[in-house]
């Protein structure tokens, strides 16, 4: 199912205006988002691609306020998450929710997953400050595991009874159990098996539809990607060097290094792109285009003038001299 050539015009439900987040070691700076702008329409699907080490689960972080910003600033709904207080932050909470990479470090092994999803819920109050009756807690835990294809004598249960596919819906219905409006979902399919990832991105396709979900998605499967996503942004070393409509960017790559991942993916058919060497360390970026160390297309000026993101047709940005 892909939903890629949907249009989106309303306002952004979450906008990055300059986000940079740095970490020191003693004198060295690690760069690991650096100056990051984009925005979100609800209902859209939006997916963080990149080698490992990019910044993108860093970048996902920073858009629910996980990890602090260095600078710039995250508006979610129109509000400035930096600005908000530790109680005004929790209030904000139940609306953006996160599911994580790896479903069996995410869950506590001494709970039983009836607890787990329904913990939230006794957490968090009402929006008119009321606390959850027993009997809403538990009609709410009913609900999500049926949304996610769980039945309800797996309540009683612990994480390690659970296969990895399973374990990834029980994280995904203790994120969606506070009807949240925006979902970051970091690599939720990496680690499982191929058939169990084709199952939990039609079960994240259909919630979407469902329930008017507005998703982040962090991965490094192209494939999947295409699946899901309305827009992809592809990051290197900290930094978005192209985003645009998804089947726009699997069709026509702007960038060097958009076109270097795609003809990675197994069975596209794409000619091999000729990228040489290793990623560069955060600790220490090349100079100009942080790209041209392993572009087939540097020259002389990639190495001191590093290029901007700019429009390169219709809704495409792209971060390259020769774009």
């Amino acid at each position: 199912m892909s939903f890629a050539r949907r249009r989106y015009v309303s306002n952004p439900l979450l906008s990055v205006d300059g986000v940079s987040r740095r970490f020191t070691n003693g004198r060295r700076v690690l760069h690991a988002v650096d100056n990051v702008s984009l925005q979100l329409a609800a209902g859209e699907t939006l997916a963080l691609v990149g080698e490992s080490g990019c910044g993108k689960s860093t970048l996902g972080r920073c858009m629910l306020r996980l990890e602090e910003v260095s600078e710039g600033r995250i508006l979610f709904d129109g509000i400035d998450l930096g600005r908000l207080g530790a109680r005004a932050l929790r209030r904000l909470r139940p609306r953006m929710q996160m599911v994580f990479q790896d479903p069996y470090a995410s869950l506590n092994p001494r709970r039983r997953i009836g607890d787990l999803i329904a913990e939230p819920l006794r957490v968090h109050r009402k929006p008119d400050g009321a606390r959850r009756s027993a009997a809403d807690v538990a009609a709410r835990v009913a609900e999500l595991l049926d949304l996610v294809g769980l039945r309800p004598d797996h309540l009683p249960r612990y994480p390690h009874e659970f296969s990895g596919g399973q374990r990834q819906r029980i994280g995904i219905a203790r994120a969606l159990v506070l009807e949240p409006a925006l979902v970051v979902a970091d690599e939720p399919v990496s680690a499982l098996d191929v058939s169990v990832q084709a199952q939990v991105v039609n079960l994240l396709a259909d919630l979407q539809q469902r329930l008017s979900l507005t998703y982040v998605f962090i991965a490094h499967d192209l494939a999947v990607v295409r699946q899901i996503a309305t827009r992809t942004a592809v990051m290197y070393l900290g930094a978005i060097v192209e985003i645009g409509e998804t089947l726009d960017v699997f069709a026509r790559p702007a960038h060097p290094y958009t076109a270097a991942l795609l003809a990675a993916v197994p069975g596209r058919g794409a000619a091999p792109v000729p990228v040489v060497g290793e990623v560069p360390s955060p600790w220490n970026p090349p100079s100009g285009c942080r790209f041209h160390p392993r572009c087939p297309r540097a020259e002389a000026r990639c190495a001191t003038e590093r290029p901007l993101l700019r429009a390169v047709a219709p809704g495409r940005l792209a971060a390259c001299h020769f774009a």
